[in-house]
């Protein structure tokens, strides 16, 4: 055999087998291309039917809220109620089935059942705890407390929220604290509380208040 044939065997050999290489490599690579995006493909759509899911059903919550929403604002609170505990348990997933557990709250507060009540604000509170409505419904949370005569913590809440509203607020949630511990027969505690909203909120309507209580406290203290 010539040399000339020698090397063109030699320089023909690795390119033949690098072509059948690059071959298999195409198609094993190509398969599992096709493999990751069938993958793809099905989660994008599972991803799309279950975002579309949860849209058709936030529509729905949000219109049955809706429809308690007017009723309580029409005073009418047992069929808010209602309507708000249905969404709440046929929706429970979507922010207006969260909604709904401030609404039923509202709901048993203004029908006087302050138990229920704070079960519902504290249900909401565990599904939602930032938030400019959730400082509301820790307001809330804390009237319905006080009504339900747990002073200590109704009073713990209000003061804790000082500050998270307008002024007026903030002195009326002070002036809120102090009365659940005048309720204790806490009489020290109440006037550091009077003081603290006459010296922190001394333009707001609840200073004439607050200087009144806090005058006979002074007085019947002697």
């Amino acid at each position: 055999m010539s040399l000339e044939t020698r090397k063109t065997g030699k320089l023909e050999d690795p390119g033949a087998r690098l072509l059948d290489a690059i071959a298999g490599y195409g198609q094993r690579y190509g398969r599992i291309a096709g493999i990751v995006a069938a993958v793809i493909a099905v989660v994008g759509a599972g991803a799309f039917f279950t975002l579309r899911a949860r849209a058709a059903s936030e529509e729905q919550a949000a219109g049955r809220l809706a429809e308690a929403n007017i009723l309580f604002w029409q005073g009418d609170y047992p069929r808010s109620l209602q309507l708000a505990k249905q969404v709440a348990e046929q929706w429970p997933r979507t922010p207006s089935g969260t909604d709904a557990h401030r609404l039923a709250g509202d709901d048993e507060f203004w029908n006087g059942q302050f138990k229920n009540a704070v079960k519902e604000y504290r249900t909401y509170l565990e599904q939602q705890k930032q938030g400019l409505v959730a400082d509301a419904v820790r307001r809330s949370l804390a009237y319905a407390l006080e009504s339900d005569r747990q002073l200590q913590e109704a009073a713990t809440l209000d003061e804790s929220l000082v500050g998270r509203f307008d002024r007026e607020s903030s002195a009326e949630l002070l002036y809120a604290a102090a009365r659940c511990y005048r309720l204790m027969n806490q009489v020290p505690a109440a006037s550091q509380r009077l003081q603290r909203l006459l010296d922190e909120f001394g333009e707001t309507s609840y200073a004439n208040r607050a200087r009144m209580e806090l005058a006979e406290l002074s007085s019947s203290a002697r």
